[in-house]
């Protein structure tokens, strides 16, 4: 995973990104209990990502980088119409 894949996620899809290298870390490392890990170096990679996760979480506390803004809402004519009439 490159660092501008992860610094273009948000702060609750980095939480959610975190959650799952580590899931995934801790099953690397079971498989490689039992010695049935065909690569150890996903171990390594693995936590090299965890590692720039973490970073660009860090980063962001710190104020160094700012968050993605959200995605604008898309909206039709239909929901823009019914948006009007209530605001109306």
């Amino acid at each position: 995973m490159k660092i501008n894949e992860i610094s273009s996620l948000t702060d609750k899809e980095l939480a959610e990104k975190l959650a799952s290298l580590k899931s995934e870390l801790f099953n690397l490392r079971f498989t490689h209990a039992t010695g049935s890990l065909a690569n150890n170096m996903q171990i390594s990679v693995c936590k090299r990502n965890i590692a720039r996760v973490k970073t660009v979480i860090r980063q962001r506390e710190l104020g160094m980088v700012e968050a993605p803004k959200a995605a604008p809402k898309k909206t039709t004519k239909k929901s823009a119409k019914v948006d009007a009439e209530v605001k109306g």
